[in-house]
């Protein structure tokens, strides 16, 4: 009897009627009442709010300390890359902001240049979210509206005029609308094996832009791992090995880090599938080095492995730390159990297609907690420095609809759509948002300018 009743509990959440999207709809359109649109336009620093100084000294602590000014040269070069820096200062301030009460699975970090192209576990191109370091459960206007402020500050940056970056934000949470309305009338199953397509972004684009995009599509194409073998390695009395750049790559004293790494890499192979263990086990450890990546990131571990298959082909992974996340630090939660299993697992909720490699790890001596990618393995992303008007409204409005698949894999898509609505209320109000969190921005790089050239950074 003790045995049906257990499984009666476990089968309820499987039993209980799901409302029909009309009623979700409605249910998001009540929210309105309580929480109107026009108040996620709402900007203003408080007098309690959290020093952006303070926060991004204090999460220094943990990180290398020999890397630490390596990412104040990066967050200093501009108030994009500064906002690219600090996920954590904005997920302080977006805490403050109201919300809908639509929780989603979050990226956490949905900034422009966290978007881009990869290979399909099939070999297709496609276009979506590739960061997840910052990946939490959290309310869905938090990705849309950090999505929003980077399109204002890159804009701002790149000499655009107010007219030209409110019309771009309005492009990308209008496409964000739109996809999200389209998938809530989707079957669940439809939406999570939805992916965009490379071939079918090239049809979308305007005629001037196929031919630079294709260019740029080959380059991703071949950046692969037989061309990171050759860009990045040399051969050293017949075996390959890491070619230093000193801070960029680096090796370590194998002495030391290497027996650690190899427990994290047993550890590491434990998380895959058992097909995966089939494919991870033809390959042979050759070498490692510390590789410093991106701007937030700079300071933290990172590794790069160098293993070589049967047939001489190369598998390059990365080991990169995972510490808590930006959204989850806001909200007060307490740390999950395992950083990278929480990045692991955001990133295959999130993605259409993730790495068939991705897993985790924890280096037992010094109980720094990793995830684990492959390298190269056709990736890239846009510079967005180098995109004129027209081409930040078009790759942005891209980058709304990947947002919107993301957001309708885990989150109530009916609910959502209910709440913003088919007018422009909504993508103007975010507009708003953009515009006003561009300047303070703007205010806070100032102030890390000031602080770093007072010395107090150092």
């Amino acid at each position: 009897m003790a045995a049906r009743r257990a499984k009666s509990t476990t089968l309820a959440a499987f039993t209980e009627p799901i409302p029909p999207p009309e009623e979700r709809r409605a249910n998001g359109k009540a929210i309105r009442n309580t929480v109107p649109r026009t108040s996620q336009g709402v900007w203003e620093a408080t007098g309690d709010r959290h020093d952006p100084i303070e926060l991004i000294i204090e999460s220094n602590r943990t990180r290398d300390q020999s890397l630490v000014p390596l990412r104040y040269e990066r967050m200093l070069q501009s108030p994009f890359t500064f906002l690219r820096g600090s996920a954590l200062v904005m997920a302080h301030d977006l805490a403050r902001t109201p919300c809908a009460g639509i929780d989603v699975r979050l990226c956490g970090d949905a900034h422009l240049a966290n978007f881009g192209m990869y290979a399909s576990p099939e070999r297709r191109m496609v276009f979506d979210l590739n960061d997840f370091d910052e990946t939490a459960q959290g309310p869905f206007e938090w990705d849309v509206k950090r999505l929003a402020a980077s399109i204002v500050v890159a804009g701002r940056d790149n000499g655009f005029d107010a007219i030209a970056n409110r019309r771009t934000v309005i492009a990308a949470v209008a496409s964000y609308c739109d996809w999200m309305d389209r998938y809530s009338a989707m079957t669940h199953l439809d939406v999570w094996y939805s992916k965009i397509d490379a071939a079918e972004i090239g049809q979308l684009l305007p005629s001037s832009m196929r031919r630079n995009a294709a260019q740029q599509l080959d380059k991703m194409t071949g950046k692969n791992h037989l061309r990171a073998l050759e860009k990045l390695t040399t051969v050293i009395d017949g075996r390959h090995r890491i070619v230093d750049d000193p801070p960029i790559v680096a090796h370590i004293d194998d002495e030391i880090v290497l027996p650690r790494l190899e427990g994290a890499l047993t550890q590491y192979r434990s998380t895959l599938a058992a097909d995966r263990q089939v494919l991870f086990d033809h390959y042979r450890f050759v070498d490692f080095a510390r590789k410093v990546v991106g701007v937030g990131s700079v300071g933290t571990r990172c590794w790069m492995t160098l293993f070589q298959g049967p047939n001489g082909g190369p598998l390059f992974l990365q080991l990169k730390e995972a510490r808590r996340s930006a959204p989850d630090a806001a909200l007060g939660r307490p740390a999950v159990k395992h950083e990278g299993r929480r990045v692991v697992e955001g990133q295959r909720m999130l993605q259409a297609t993730p790495d068939v490699l991705l897993g985790w790890c924890t280096d037992e001596v010094s109980g720094i907690q990793y995830y684990v990618r492959q390298m190269w393995d056709s990736k890239g992303s846009v510079d967005v420095a180098t995109l004129g008007p027209m081409a930040m409204g078009v790759y942005a409005a891209f980058c709304g609809w990947a947002l919107a698949r993301a957001h309708a894999r885990t989150g109530d898509s009916a609910q959502i759509t209910g709440y913003m609505g088919k007018s422009d209320r909504f993508p103007e109000s975010i507009a708003d948002f953009a515009e006003a969190y561009a300047d303070q921005t703007e205010r806070d790089h100032a102030a890390m300018v000031d602080a770093w050239q007072r010395g107090l950074l150092a």
